[in-house]
């Protein structure tokens, strides 16, 4: 029997070594993510959700909006862009939250996958929930009358923006997911201060429509700054004055959530 045992471990001995690949994990975890975001309809969803932002923001206010000379069509597409963005991150929030849940990322922990391979493989499926939900949203704008009018480079600053800022929140999002274990608490958690910022914002009307005391907040709070600079890379071209203030809050964003995600996504459980 060790006669026999030799040869065979002789053989297996001149294999090599098996490494784990990073970028085929990542490349399997990410194409897992969205075959199932295919499967269950979740991009139908993500590229309808725009549509009905459009037509709950734009019909109700375009008529009040045009007494007051304001093309609303131009003004209210950076917020139904940002509320899109939104959504993602509500649903990467979801993802991290039921993988936690089920036991799927203590088990993949367990396993010789790189540590950040989960965490960036959802925040990526993320990414391309998020341009197809913008590429709808742009669609159904131009179908309103949005118009980018700045030239081509401040069009792809545009949605680069766009990307970036509902990047940054998916991977706060990602790791609320990680640490709460708790889908339906977590979607409601985050839909409250998403409704709260977005009202209260110079997205949907301009600052003069609110009252004196709550301008400041209004004027200066990180949804209004993003749309600022949304608006006006769509109309006439953004400067670095109105630029730099969403950059600080961009910035801000990823250098506060990145390290949370990644010590939610790597911690035992």
């Amino acid at each position: 029997m060790t006669a026999t045992a030799a040869p065979g471990a002789a053989l297996f001995a001149e294999l090599p070594e098996a490494k784990p690949n990073s970028f085929a994990q990542w490349r399997a975890l990410t194409g897992r993510v969205i075959w199932v975001m295919v499967s269950k309809g979740e991009l139908i969803v993500a590229m309808l959700t725009p549509l009905v932002f459009t037509l709950g923001f734009y019909l109700p206010l375009r008529y009040v909006m045009q007494f007051q000379g304001i093309d609303y069509a131009q003004f209210v597409m950076p917020i139904i862009v940002l509320q899109t963005m939104a959504f993602t991150m509500m649903s990467n929030a979801q993802l991290a939250a039921f993988e936690a849940l089920t036991g799927l990322s203590t088990r993949l922990q367990s396993m010789p996958i790189g540590k950040l391979v989960p965490l960036t493989s959802r925040i990526c499926a993320g990414i391309v929930r998020s341009s197809c939900s913008l590429t709808a949203a742009l669609v159904f704008g131009h179908l309103i009358g949005f118009r980018f009018s700045a030239g081509w480079g401040q069009s792809v600053l545009f949605c680069g923006f766009s990307l970036a800022v509902g990047t940054m929140l998916a991977i706060g999002a990602d790791a609320l997911g990680s640490l709460t274990k708790s889908p339906e608490s977590l979607s409601q958690a985050l839909t409250l201060p998403t409704i709260i910022f977005g009202m209260l914002s110079c997205g949907f009307v301009p600052e003069g429509s609110f009252p004196a005391w709550i301008r400041p907040f209004v004027r200066n709070q990180p949804i209004s700054q993003f749309s600022f600079a949304l608006g006006d890379m769509a109309k006439d071209g953004v400067t670095w004055q109105v630029l730099w203030v969403p950059l600080i809050w961009l910035i801000g964003g990823f250098l506060v959530f990145i390290p949370l995600a990644v010590w939610a996504s790597v911690r035992r459980s």
